[in-house]
């Protein structure tokens, strides 16, 4: 790994150092039933994985777009995945994802990623 990449452990606990609070889901359907139960704004920002089980980040993605709580619609989402072809990137802009990081994560663009949407 080089000096300026980050694993997801790590990367959540730089969000907590910065004093954010942050959940973890072990599939796509937690990920979806967490935001679900969550009070409307809850959430600033879901970091998605894209490769999970039982339902893959895309399809995650998808299912929280189409609920009709406000903040279903506004929330950023970020795909996080090794995958970082083009196709990749369009298909998370396709779900109605926001952004595309790819892994290992770069500290630098994952700041600055975070930063665009949290310091709106």
């Amino acid at each position: 790994m080089e000096d300026n990449e980050i694993n997801c452990e790590i990367a959540l606990e730089l969000l907590g150092n910065f004093g954010l609070k942050s959940d973890t889901a072990e599939n796509g359907l937690e990920a979806l039933r967490r935001f679900e139960e969550s009070q409307q704004g809850y959430y600033a920002l879901i970091l998605m994985d894209i490769q999970m089980p039982v339902m893959n980040g895309y399809e995650a993605a998808r299912a929280i777009r189409s609920l009709t709580r406000e903040d279903a619609k506004t929330v950023p989402i970020v795909a996080m995945t090794a995958d970082a072809f083009v196709e990749d990137i369009e298909n998370a802009i396709a779900a109605g994802m926001n952004g595309h990081l790819s892994k290992p994560l770069d500290f630098e663009l994952f700041g600055r990623e975070i930063l665009k949407y949290i310091c709106r």
